[in-house]
């Protein structure tokens, strides 16, 4: 995988409770993608390529929560340990940080949130921090590929950025058995690339 300066990495939602397996929303193989990301992480900032990270930084009480009508289980209340960064990630310093889910929308898509209610959506500061660098291409590696993953990479696409994923950076929910590789194919479908992060 080469980087350079006209693209971004893309780490989404490399939290703990997706990535560690005490998290409330633990994703199975999470934690284990940890060093993957860093050694993509490290390619990028060689090569003079943006490194963003996504968090899911939820309020106590949302509809996002199957507690309030929702289906997931509650994760990544901002300000707990659940939403940090896995301790394992390398973050470089001065990482742009975009958080998703603080008024309570759901975030799946690192570029945009819809609220669970009324359905509207509306823009994540992620494409502004894109386009400000003079990004052409993006990507993304990080949890989940049939959620989180999925949309931002399926985003990244619709707004026009050459997309690619590292395949061996990412890790399913598999909610429903096959979710994971349907997510794959799914972003096949739109064009999205595979590529391994060594």
């Amino acid at each position: 995988m080469h980087y350079d300066d006209r693209a971004a990495l893309v780490v989404v939602d490399l939290q703990n409770d997706f990535a560690d397996p005490a998290g409330s929303l633990s994703v199975t193989g999470g934690d284990a993608i940890v060093p993957t990301v860093n050694e993509a992480v490290a390619a990028a900032i060689a090569s003079g390529a943006l490194v963003v990270a996504t968090q899911d930084w939820h309020p106590p009480d949302t509809p996002h929560f199957a507690k309030d009508g929702g289906v997931w289980p509650v994760h990544c209340v901002a300000g707990t340990w659940g939403a940090e960064l896995h301790p394992a990630f390398e973050a470089p310093v001065g990482l742009p940080l975009v958080r998703k889910g603080s008024n309570g929308e759901d975030g799946y898509s690192g570029f945009s949130m819809r609220d669970p209610v009324t359905g509207t959506e509306h823009p994540t500061e992620l494409e502004a921090i894109l386009r400000g660098h003079g990004v052409e291409r993006v990507v993304v590696c990080g949890l989940a590929t049939d959620y989180c993953v999925k949309a931002t990479a399926l985003d990244a696409r619709r707004l026009g950025f050459e997309t690619l994923v590292l395949a061996d950076a990412v890790a399913a929910v598999d909610l429903d058995a096959g979710d994971g590789e349907r997510a794959l194919a799914e972003m096949a479908d739109a064009g999205i690339g595979f590529v391994s992060a060594g």
